[in-house]
């Protein structure tokens, strides 16, 4: 039976599973869908708290550790580095392994880097050993392809921007509540006291791994396919998109682990004072990254992508004003305009991915099932690599501002490379999917080269 639970292997495994069938989906499939999402939510979003660990810890770092801004930017960038490349292999574990015992094994990875950090956060300890615990807490960054791959696989196109962005939204929640927590460790026990933190969170890891054990399933029909990775690779439009992901996600990513850091470093914030103010833009992005999917869901994700990039581009001109001005109040009015706007383009641009895929399995006429196979088949291999690449925005953004900083002690260079990169973005998402074609040569052409045309 369609959906059906069973022992499999070891574990729950669901045989069959079929989204797109609308009686299946409003029987069963729904609420098998949804617990699974739940639980999904709550693992990445423990892993992206973990992954962004370091853009909190080096508040506490005070003079006594001997690391200048520069180091702090590298540590970060380390952490950021991590967490993109690990998003490839995370990506293909929900196939070989199950998309349920893949979360509980990923959820408990994150004990590792949690008590290293215990262990090691203290005054006297070797740089050196700061850029190998930076470096673990990456796999946080990797729980977010697996469970995008994961939470895919489990929903119909319909339901997938919505889907996708709640997914997402939930996990990139995990900054700014890592950074509230912070927040209130400084302000309470003070800056010295950083174990609070990493010790609050040991339980909370070990319960996520838990509740998914307990709580989620693996889909047997999704099979490691090396023909689909294959395809994904020489695939344009996984190259586009990932470029497209550098200029949200990267965004987002990137500056929500350096806006503690460029709040002392350029307007000479105490720790507490940066604290109190670096969670409130990852908070916003984080909240409206499913408003993105749903606006894409009605409006098109080209649209609300390009739209996105249109506007990030006219708050990082205001940043750079409020940079040269020295002006904290605007400077903060622009960056937290740039987190909101990220958010929004992040949740539009994973809407577009399974369009793109299935709109051209139409255009090489195939049709029903075959075709919505066909999109999630692609789709769900491309997901790793566009988020790996994506990510690794976020470490281009840390080395931009750590460049900038040791040349000129502003962040103004950095924001002015960050304005061109959106409108190269804005161009090349217009160009490929929202361009009026030129008259096709062939039947189905136009809608092969121009795939939103269907329900990108």
């Amino acid at each position: 039976m369609t959906g059906t639970t069973a022992p499999r292997r070891g574990g729950r495994w669901i045989e069959r599973w079929d989204p797109e069938d609308e009686a299946f989906w409003k029987e069963s499939g729904e609420r098998i869908a949804r617990r699974n999402l739940l639980w999904s939510v709550v693992s990445e979003h423990i892993g992206f708290s973990i992954w962004s660990l370091w853009s909190v810890m080096v508040l506490f770092m005070g003079p006594e550790y001997g690391i200048d801004p520069a180091g702090k930017f590298f540590l970060i960038a380390t952490a950021t580095t991590v967490g993109a490349l690990v998003r490839i292999p995370y990506t293909f574990a929900v196939a070989r392994f199950g998309g349920r015992n893949w979360t509980v094994v990923s959820a408990l990875m994150l004990l590792a880097p949690t008590v290293a950090a215990l262990f090691v956060m203290e005054p006297g300890t070797p740089y050196g050993t700061f850029l190998a615990v930076a470096a673990l807490t990456g796999v946080g960054g990797g729980n977010f392809a697996s469970s995008m791959t994961n939470i895919n696989a489990f929903f119909p196109l319909r339901k997938k921007g919505w889907a996708l962005g709640l997914n997402a939204g939930g996990g990139n929640i995990g900054v700014p509540v890592v950074q509230l927590a912070a927040l209130l460790v400084i302000a309470t026990a003070g800056a010295g006291r950083p174990r609070l933190l990493l010790a609050a969170y040991v339980p909370l890891v070990v319960a996520a791994a838990v509740m998914a054990l307990l709580r989620m399933d693996n889909l047997a029909p999704v099979r490691n396919d090396g023909g689909a990775v294959r395809e994904a690779v020489r695939e344009r439009h996984t190259w586009i998109m990932a470029l497209l992901y550098v200029g949200t996600f990267g965004s987002f990513i990137g500056y929500s682990f350096a806006f503690g850091l460029v709040l002392q470093t350029q307007f000479g914030r105490t720790p507490l004072q940066a604290a109190s103010l670096t969670f409130v833009g990852p908070l916003l992005g984080s909240l409206v990254r499913p408003v993105g999917g749903a606006l894409a869901d009605r409006f098109g994700g080209a649209r609300i992508t390009l739209g996105s990039f249109a506007a990030m581009a006219t708050a990082t001109a205001v940043v750079v004003y409020a940079s040269l001005q020295e002006s904290l109040s605007l400077f903060l009015v622009g960056f937290v305009g740039l987190f909101v706007l990220s958010g929004i383009g992040n949740g539009s641009t994973y809407k577009m991915i399974p369009g793109i895929f299935q709109a051209q399995a139409l255009a090489r006429g195939m049709g029903g099932e075959a075709a919505a196979t066909y999109g999630r088949r692609l789709s769900g291999a491309s997901m790793g690599l566009i988020g790996a690449v994506g990510a690794l925005g976020g470490l281009g953004i840390n080395l931009a501002f750590r460049e900038a900083f040791r040349v000129s002690g502003s962040g103004t260079a950095a924001f002015v490379a960050f304005l061109a990169c959106y409108a190269v973005c804005g161009t090349v998402t217009w160009a490929v999917y929202l361009r009026r074609p030129a008259a096709p040569t062939r039947p189905g052409a136009e809608i092969e080269a121009k795939p939103q045309l269907t329900s990108v």
